[in-house]
């Protein structure tokens, strides 16, 4: 492997390879330290040597105090940045304890949001030099925003955050279509500064952004440096028009262009397709895109008019033989009138006197190229603020709609040519100011602040910009201040006159220098990442930026529906480059402009909390899997790493206010030990906490040693049996106004007010489902007893229903029954009762013998067993059958003079077929000749019959 890795190294490179095998033989746990503050000592060597560790172990991501180092791995990884990352980072309850990603400072910036820590908006500055993958870096930030901040409750919202996500993600191809370019140490550099601000609603959900841009470096359009690239939406449109479009734009295959070097190399960026769907997402229907592509393939057409120079210089320049199609074509692409579009580049109006009197002038070459020029970064610089605003409109939210915000800062990187302008200038100004801000705000700030605090603290030796940005911006007299007057004067620019102005005025500043040996006008700026030689041929002109008035008449005159739309006719419009008379205003410089743009976003900046990303090259070339120590050794020292990791190790990176810390802490109060009365304040040597002496009776300083009391019973419970070096106490201080404290302590101190949440929420629950049970079962027990009631109720009800159908039935049934028995009775003992009363004389009538009448009464009582015997086979049965039969065979007990027969004429009552049968009795089996003897309203096998029923069950066989 470190063949291959420094396969493209030789000579001076082998000693360093050495080492590197050396290193990675002995010291090979260094490439796992994930944060460069804990390599000792903390010197340029060792964190080289651990960052060029973790570059051949494709570890790109290491954490250096409060700032997350990129390595660019110049090779595309497409599991370093998957969605199921994102969502592992997102969804960690310790994020930082993951290896060292972007994500992780994703992931902090957007709970910083939720947990409403003052200041609340966050912003991520992307830091490094030109080709170091800040753009790279700031496209996956957006991405992961876009995964973690939509988390909508209805479909409807699914649907609406998909849009906005969607939308902020395809304005990345179209921005980087129109602003980026390839550049000698950057295939796609960032030819303009960008400061995204993505807009969270209330629940940290992500309803919009907004783009703000920088200084757009316009005059690559019409000048590109040796090797160097136009903007890729030019090649873009060469390349993937179809042949109707090449047609329409005339551009046919293999034309060449001026404007568009190199058109040979295919770069990743030059798919047309993806920006085309991009604009189509943003709302730019397929006209409009048509319609803008047409004016760039003007623009292009524009850049092959060349101009001859005049014999006579009252005439204006001829042009060249093979200019003449282009100027046809482009103001044809352009709805320009070819021979206005002649007049503006090659011929100036000048308005003198007080009369205000036109004269025209022929214009030399030199003149008539920069005019030209000039049209042709005018137009693209409006094309492109109108791009800008459309996305704006496309994808920024309604101001009520969101409350917070996290801001995405992506500049261009340091940068550092053969050939240096005006744009360059204000490219490192930019990131010299950036390099202020962080030094201000990590270095300088903190280590004054811990003084101010009362903390002990030594202080690091760092690098101070401030002297840089005194000679560029200072006053009364700078860089920019004497360029800008060049721009007021109404002469000539001299840029020999320049330089010597520039090193008069300001020969007393250590970071301005010279060289000696040049023979171009120049100087020399010491800037924080290294010394940089400026031109100054051109450089007041291109502060000036002038616009003649003629070519903004021209696009006004136009007949096309984007220029009409970015040149709109404005009478009271006045170019501002050609002001007359008496009425001179101050112009309005390229660089003055940038200045003040670039002073409110760090008004922006120092409003929220910032999070820095060092973006690191490992080589120039672009080569993967190449770690070049000297360039990354440069980059180091530059961007103040060491200085970084030095304060950072020892400072307190949290800073609370006593308020805010007992507001978010007094809980843990709950957790102090039962021995807390008496414990003292931690000293700086035994405890985790400083205290200044004067402060120690105030009721707040009470309520923070309460507080922290309790870190020791959280740092044991932290500790786990196989690392006890997590019971150490965690460090922690406290100032006159503030706590300061470490992550480790931030951590604790988090899980142990989660801990106590959980307890209160454990006893809210717990007191919740008590009264809910209780309420339960009172209900439950109401419900029983409405229950009970309603079914008593029903069932009385109920029975009261039955008794009285059964008591009405009853007398029906007893009323039919008597009346039934009654009629059969009357009619069977009516008939034997007339058969009776016509005999001479009745049996009784006579006395009889003893032992007749003892006859007499065995058969009075054994008669009726014949006839149960005669029903065996379907009446009595069992043990009621016995009953009847020994009823029947019962004798008197006593003697048969104690048991006197009875005859009829005895007896009380009417006489009847039960009375003395007469002679042999015959049971017939026919239908009975009385009415009702075959009804029986409810014959029962299991009861005793009376005697008549027997005799009227006819409808059985029997015989006797």
């Amino acid at each position: 492997m470190l063949q291959q890795v420094n396969g493209h190294s030789s000579g001076p490179d082998a000693h360093g390879r050495e080492d590197l095998q050396e290193f990675l033989g002995q010291e090979a746990p260094l490439h796992l330290l994930d944060d460069l503050t804990k390599v000792n000592p903390v010197t340029l060597e060792t964190v080289l040597r651990c960052l060029q560790a973790r570059y051949i172990a494709d570890t790109f991501y290491t954490n250096a105090g409060c700032t997350l180092v990129a390595l660019n791995p110049f090779k595309p990884i497409p599991q370093l940045y998957s969605p199921e990352l994102m969502q592992e980072y997102h969804a960690a309850p310790q994020p930082q304890k993951l290896k060292p990603h972007i994500f992780t400072v994703g992931e902090q910036t957007y709970r910083n949001v939720k947990s409403l820590i003052e200041p609340v908006n966050q912003s991520i500055i992307v830091s490094g030099e030109s080709g170091a993958g800040k753009t790279w870096t700031s496209r996956c930030l957006m991405k992961f925003y876009a995964v973690v901040a939509t988390s909508p409750t209805s479909w409807e919202s699914h649907k609406i955050a998909e849009r906005i996500e969607q939308r902020i993600l395809n304005s990345n191809p179209v921005m980087e279509a129109f602003g980026n370019a390839c550049t000698l140490r950057n295939n796609n550099s960032s030819r303009f500064g960008k400061f995204i601000q993505l807009q969270l609603n209330r629940a940290q959900q992500m309803t919009g952004a907004a783009v703000q841009t920088y200084l757009l470096e316009k005059t690559r359009v019409a000048c590109q440096a040796s090797s160097e690239r136009n903007f890729h939406i030019f090649y873009q449109i060469c390349k993937g028009a179809s042949a109707e479009e090449r047609l329409q734009w005339h551009l046919p295959e293999g034309a060449a262009f001026c404007w568009l070097p190199n058109p040979e190399r295919t770069l990743e960026e030059d798919c047309f397709e993806v920006t085309r769907e991009a604009m189509l997402h943003l709302g730019i229907d397929t006209p409009t895109q048509s319609n803008i592509f047409k004016v760039l393939a003007g623009l292009l057409h524009l850049g092959n008019i060349r101009f001859a120079d005049s014999e006579d210089e009252t005439q204006p320049c001829q042009l060249m033989d093979s200019a003449q199609c282009s100027v046809r074509t482009s103001a044809s692409l352009l709805w320009l009138p070819e021979d206005p579009l002649l007049e503006a580049l090659r011929v100036r109006t000048i308005r003198a006197g007080r009369q205000q009197q036109v004269f025209l002038k022929p214009c030399p070459r030199a003149e008539c190229d920069t005019r030209r020029d000039c049209l042709a970064k005018l137009v693209y610089a409006r094309l492109f603020d109108w791009l800008v605003s459309v996305i704006n409109s496309s994808i920024c939210a309604d101001p009520d709609s969101w409350t917070t915000f996290i801001g995405l800062l992506d500049v261009y990187g340091f940068e550092s040519f053969p050939d240096n302008s005006l744009e360059q200038l204000c490219i490192n100004y930019a990131n010299e100011k950036l390099q202020q801000h962080f030094v201000a705000h990590y270095l300088r700030a903190q280590q004054e602040e811990y003084a101010a605090e009362g903390l002990a603290w030594s202080f690091v030796n760092y690098q101070d910009n401030q002297t840089c940005l005194d000679l560029i911006e200072g006053s009364p007299i700078s860089i920019c201040s004497l360029i800008n007057e060049e721009c007021r004067l109404n002469r000539p620019s001299s840029a020999a006159q320049l330089q010597t102005r520039i090193e008069g005025a300001l020969a007393g500043s250590p970071c301005l220098g010279h060289d000696r040996l040049s023979r171009e006008p120049s100087f020399i700026v010491l800037h924080y990442a290294g010394p940089v030689q400026y031109h100054t041929a051109g450089l007041v002109e291109k502060n000036k930026d002038p616009v003649p008035a003629e070519l903004t008449t021209l696009l006004q005159q136009s007949q096309d529906p984007l220029l009409k739309v970015l040149f709109p006719t404005d009478p009271e419009e006045k170019s501002q480059e050609e002001p007359s008379g008496q009425s001179r205003a101050p112009v309005v410089t390229v660089v003055s402009k940038f200045k003040a743009s670039l002073e409110q976003l760090l008004q922006v900046l120092h409003s929220t909390t910032p999070h820095y990303i060092r973006c690191i090259k490992p080589n120039s070339q672009g080569r993967a899997q190449t770690f070049l120590r000297e360039e990354v050794l440069n980059q180091l020292e530059a961007c103040g790493l060491v200085e970084t990791i030095h304060i950072s190790a020892a400072g307190f990176p949290i800073r609370v206010s006593h308020r805010n810390f007992v507001e978010r802490y007094g809980l843990l109060r709950r957790l102090r030990p039962r021995t807390a009365p008496g414990l003292q304040s931690p000293s700086p040597n035994e405890g985790p906490s400083e205290w200044p002496p004067h402060a120690e009776e105030a009721p707040p300083h009470r309520l923070l040693r309460d507080i922290l009391h309790t870190l020791p019973a959280l740092t044991w419970a932290a500790a786990t049996p196989s690392n006890p070096a997590e019971a150490t106490p965690a460090p922690m201080h406290c100032g006159r106004t503030k706590v300061f404290m470490t992550d480790s302590t931030l951590e604790l101190l988090e899980r142990g007010r989660a801990q106590v949440l959980e307890q209160c929420a454990r006893c809210i629950q717990d007191g919740w489902r008590r009264h809910r049970h209780r309420k339960q079962a009172r209900q439950r027990r109401a419900a029983v007893l409405i229950q009970a009631a309603t079914r008593s109720w029903l069932t009385r009800r109920h029975i009261q229903r039955l008794h009285a159908a059964a008591t009405v039935i009853k007398r029906a049934w007893q009323r039919w029954r008597i009346r039934m028995a009654f009629l059969a009775s009357k009619e069977l003992d009516g008939v034997e009762e007339k058969h009776l009363f016509q005999a001479p004389r009745s049996p009784g009538s006579f006395p009889l013998p003893q032992t007749q009448t003892w006859l007499l009464g065995a058969i009075i009582r054994l008669w009726p067993l014949g006839l149960v015997l005669a029903n065996a086979t379907v009446g009595v049965r069992g043990f009621q059958r016995k009953l009847v039969v020994w009823a029947c065979l019962q004798l008197p007990s006593s003697s048969p003079s104690s048991s006197p027969v009875r005859t009829a004429h005895d007896q009380d009552g009417v006489t009847s077929i039960r009375a003395l049968p007469q002679g042999s009795i015959k049971f017939h089996c026919r239908k009975s000749p009385l009415r009702y003897a075959d009804i029986c309203p409810e014959p029962s096998s299991y009861g005793v019959t009376g005697f008549n029923q027997i005799l009227l069950e006819t409808h059985r066989p029997g015989h006797v």
